[in-house]
């Protein structure tokens, strides 16, 4: 056909690039599940130690990657960009295939690697509902989620944050709080393919529809609340300047 190896050639680059971006957000996936899941098995679900290695997870992978693929690594996330219109859904099916997977690969190696009696103990670390209702369950990893998400925005997404250089900071640092706000009651996962890994593997699905829903719902509408408070039209002007109404130095200026 005329033409079609042209067409080929513009296309390859595209579908390479966005591969390259899907590994990285593999990658991501797998660490948090690997290190956050292992750590609840190893520590028998002790809050601190579990809120610090997730969030050094997210920290370090959104850190080291974050400039390829943008460090997501949570359905949510990527789900917050694609209602505000920032990502493409092609690229945000490719991103969850890869978010889910690699959850799905580090949840297979640690019921390797621990012993049966911690795996099941534990149920390979997936989070669980404890002395709260259903629905209280879905509104705490809402809030949760939404608090992520709005850090994500604020750091990754708004080119004005203060945080830009160091967003994976900041973003592991809510992960950490959520997941010691969440621990003991809905294991804080904020993130459907943290809880999919684990319950996949282990077979246990008991109020699912709890870490799947409530992230996807509470990250949705805090990316639209941001894009819509501070990055649609008449945005208002970082403080600082004449504008604002609120003058004060900059980072990096003298007072």
């Amino acid at each position: 056909m005329p033409g079609s190896s042209g067409l080929l050639r513009n296309l390859r680059p595209v579908s390479q690039d966005a591969l390259r971006r899907a590994v990285a957000e593999f990658v991501g996936a797998f660490a948090l599940v690997f290190c956050a899941a292992g750590t609840f098995m190893s520590t028998n679900g002790e809050a601190v130690a579990v809120a610090l290695a997730s969030g050094l997870a997210i920290a370090v992978m959104a850190s080291a990657v974050g400039h390829i693929s943008g460090g997501h690594f949570n359905p949510a996330v990527t789900l917050g960009f694609v209602v505000t219109r920032r990502m493409s859904p092609r690229l945000a099916g490719l991103y969850w295939l890869a978010q889910l997977g690699g959850a799905a690969l580090a949840a297979l190696l640690l019921r390797r690697i621990y012993p049966k009696t911690a795996v099941d103990g534990a149920k390979l670390g997936a989070p669980q509902l404890r002395f709260i209702s259903s629905g209280a369950g879905f509104v705490l990893e809402l809030i949760l989620t939404f608090f992520l998400v709005w850090v994500v925005f604020a750091t990754a997404a708004d080119e004005r944050g203060t945080f830009k250089s160091i967003a994976g900071l900041a973003i592991g640092l809510t992960v950490s709080m959520g997941t010691l706000v969440g621990n003991v009651l809905t294991g804080g996962a904020m993130n459907p393919a943290r809880a999919f890994g684990p319950f996949l593997v282990q077979n246990t699905w008991h109020h699912d529809w709890i870490w799947f829903g409530a992230p996807l719902v509470g990250g949705a509408l805090a990316a639209l609340a941001y894009e819509w408070l501070y990055l649609g039209q008449g945005r208002p002007t970082p403080v600082g300047t004449r504008g604002s109404g609120l003058e004060e130095p900059r980072a990096g200026e003298a007072a």
